[in-house]
């Protein structure tokens, strides 16, 4: 059989996600799910005092609760989540420009770094959130002036955290990876589907 959703209401699927990125859609699709998406506008401000992990778990949850609050939108489970780069403990987001795209890059050259995603599946039916959080560690190769002002050029870093993409050109860069390779594209599908299967959100095989 199929993978697909345990189920739908009047044809809407009742599970979504709740994030605008591309790539968390591409992923949750690569397994067949049945699924609608819906952008989350929680705002994603650092608390401080607060841990890499605290943060990313916090604004998953927070994503995916703030979608479900809104009454037009239908479904039953709302998959949130965040990812972020550490450089050491230093959280790297999304560079404002180029100059900032080439100092992060440049920062992570010839060295290793981590990728942490925050996922949380809110149940609107019974109000309760199922969440964590996974770390995946990568190494750069020596970079090059001529390689990252070239990267720059492609336009790809700029609404990267971290300044690249691993599933796109990016990956030219990427030495090894230890841990989970969809945490890096920006969802822990694996830890995200056993969720939902457990949640009875959707069945992969039956």
């Amino acid at each position: 059989m199929n993978p697909h959703s345990a189920d739908t209401a009047g044809g809407a699927p009742l599970l979504v996600l709740a994030s605008a990125s591309p790539r968390r859609r591409e992923l949750l699709a690569s397994v067949g799910l049945h699924f609608s998406v819906v952008a989350s506008d929680a705002p994603e401000e650092e608390i401080p005092g607060e841990t890499p992990q605290e943060h990313v778990v916090r604004l998953s949850k927070d994503k995916a609760r703030q979608v479900a609050g809104r009454p037009e939108v239908s479904g039953r489970w709302f998959i949130g989540s965040d990812t972020i780069v550490l450089r050491d403990e230093t959280i790297l987001g999304k560079p404002k420009d180029a100059e900032e795209a080439a100092a992060m890059l440049a920062s992570l050259s010839g060295r290793s770094h981590r990728v942490l995603s925050g996922y949380a599946v809110f149940d609107r039916q019974t109000g309760s959130t199922v969440a964590g959080a996974v770390s995946t560690l990568v190494r750069f190769k020596e970079l090059t002036e001529s390689e990252i002002a070239g990267y720059i050029a492609t336009g790809e870093p700029f609404d990267k955290a971290g300044s690249y993409a691993i599933q796109g050109i990016g990956v030219f860069m990427v030495l090894s990876i230890k841990g989970s390779y969809t945490n890096v594209v920006g969802l822990p599908l694996c830890e995200v589907i056993e969720v939902l299967e457990r949640l009875g959100a959707v069945r992969l095989f039956a």
